[in-house]
């Protein structure tokens, strides 16, 4: 195996041939053998192979192999200075495969390594973007589980930080058809960020590409069959598949297909629903998503037949008013529980809807069940102005810093869903029931634009691998308003705040896809 001394003398002899270096082979495989010597065998060894190595392509395998050799070397300064001038190989055919390798190379857990490896990838990807991601993709098809995520992670935080010069229109098809083949095998997280890949591509924001995502999130919902309200994983599914699906929706972009779907087939098993994880009020989280789509639904078939069982649900959720004998007094000790937040998403629906079916509470109704439903309106509603009263009172005189606190965060909520509640009503008690009025729904935020203030996004820049996500519930927290029951209660009663939506149960081979765990050496 040559020594230092050989390896500079070799080097000297390819750099002074100039334009004849490819007529020193022999040198340039003394330069080859430096991968078999010690440490700084190894380290010039490093530098001087890229350097020459596009003037023998008759050794181009033998020198990939033996820069690949130096990328997995025991000692990290050598594994650095291989990744670091690895990029330089990235020429014509070997560019897919050095693509290729470098995603390999993403499971690595030093942090300088991991930087180097991401920054190598950027490199190539402004080379040749659709030979770069024919690699990134050919593993997160077959490569290994720590490999698979750590190269959609790459693609989530890297792709919007490219040029429009290298995203190109081609580049971005390709993106969508390669992402269209892993999404039929996927787990929750995954799904979320190729939604987030996706979203953010420049041609997927027209109406046209938006209507593109919104079919592929209804295939991978899974619309087209029957909902298993025992499985705890096809729920979450279809949860988290209509979390992504609202921020699409627009009036021209229908969500027509996913309300009808809920009213169908959700609505009617709502109460046996299996909760997806621990401290997630699923009930709750169905009819939140029904009320957001509900806004952009378009025509609907079946429109009477949905509305009927959206009015049967709101009825559930609206108690009648306890008995009363002779003396005025309750036939009960516990007046009916008020529960506020499902009753604002049912009525909001319910209003959306029925603007569509204005005449439906006139003469689609009959009359009985119509008699029913303005008793257990008039009941709801005195007991709304009671809790409206008490909680306006609450809240008097309160500012800054003093409506910052838990207890009155949550009144302030509270507030928001009661007077919703309260507006939606005064519509239906209307003669006719009028279907003008407009709200924002109480877990929505207030439209307002602060100049300078950004929205929070994925940190792109960061050197270090990720690190895998702490077990347990992540998504955002959602305040319920269940106040006491009564109609006038002395208290505002207890407040379930910070309510939790839980994560994807299990990784790769449960849930989504049933992706297996793969076990797999080198395959450069």
């Amino acid at each position: 195996m040559p020594t230092v001394e050989e390896l500079y003398r070799n080097y000297g002899i390819l750099a002074d041939a100039k334009d004849d270096v490819s007529q020193h082979k022999d040198a340039y495989q003394v330069i080859l053998d430096g991968v078999k010597g010690g440490a700084k065998e190894k380290r010039l060894a490093a530098q001087f192979i890229p350097k020459f190595f596009k003037h023998f392509p008759e050794l181009s395998d033998a020198a990939l192999n033996a820069q690949l050799d130096l990328c997995e070397d025991e000692d990290v300064s050598i594994r650095r200075q291989a990744i670091k001038e690895l990029s330089q190989f990235a020429a014509g055919e070997n560019l897919p495969r050095v693509a290729d390798i470098l995603t390999q190379l993403l499971q690595s857990d030093d942090s300088a390594e991991f930087n180097l490896v991401n920054n190598a990838l950027l490199s190539i990807f402004k080379m040749d973007a659709k030979g770069t991601l024919g690699g990134l993709f050919s593993q997160i098809l077959q490569g290994e589980d720590i490999v698979r995520e750590r190269a959609i992670k790459f693609l989530s935080a890297k792709l919007k930080t490219l040029p429009e010069d290298v995203m190109t229109k081609e580049v971005e098809d390709l993106i969508f058809s390669e992402s269209k083949k892993v999404l039929y095998d996927v787990t929750g997280e995954e799904f979320v960020l190729f939604m987030k890949i996706l979203s953010s591509l420049k041609t997927l924001q027209t109406v046209s590409g938006r209507q593109q995502l919104v079919d592929l999130v209804s295939e991978q919902a899974g619309l087209h069959q029957t909902l298993n309200p025992a499985d705890p994983d096809s729920v979450d599914r279809l949860l988290q598949c209509m979390r992504q699906a609202v921020p699409l929706f627009s009036k021209n972009v229908h969500s027509t297909k996913f309300v009808t779907y809920f009213c169908e087939h959700v609505l009617p098993i709502l109460s046996s629903l299996t909760s997806p994880g621990e401290g997630i009020d699923v009930q709750l989280e169905v009819l939140k998503l029904l009320a957001e789509m509900s806004s952009f639904c378009g025509d609907m078939d079946k429109l009477e037949s949905n509305l009927n069982k959206l009015f049967d649900k709101l009825l559930e959720y609206m108690p009648l008013p306890p008995e009363e004998v002779e003396n005025g007094e309750n036939t009960v000790s516990e007046e009916p529980k008020l529960q506020f937040s499902y009753v604002e998403c049912l009525l909001f629906s319910f209003h959306q809807l029925g603007r569509k079916l204005p005449d439906f509470l006139i003469g689609k109704v009959n009359a009985e069940k119509l008699k029913d439903f303005k008793i257990r309106l008039q009941y709801f509603a005195r007991g709304l102005q009671g809790y409206i009263r008490q909680l306006r009172l609450a809240l008097q005189g309160k500012s800054g810093d003093s409506l910052k606190t838990e207890e009155n965060k949550i009144k302030v909520v509270a507030l928001k869903i009661t007077n919703n509640i309260n507006v939606l009503i005064k519509d239906l008690f209307h003669n006719p029931p009028s279907y003008k009025s407009t709200v924002t729904l109480s877990w929505k935020p207030v439209q307002k634009t602060d100049v300078g203030q950004k929205r929070p996004s994925e940190d792109t820049s960061s050197s270090s691998p990720p690190k895998k996500p702490i077990g347990g519930p992540k998504r955002d927290s959602r305040q319920i308003y269940n106040p006491p029951s009564g109609k006038y209660s002395g208290g505002l009663g207890p407040f379930s705040y910070g309510e939790q939506r839980g994560g994807f149960r299990g990784g790769r081979g449960r849930g989504w896809g049933g992706r297996g765990n793969r076990s797999r050496g080198r395959v450069y």
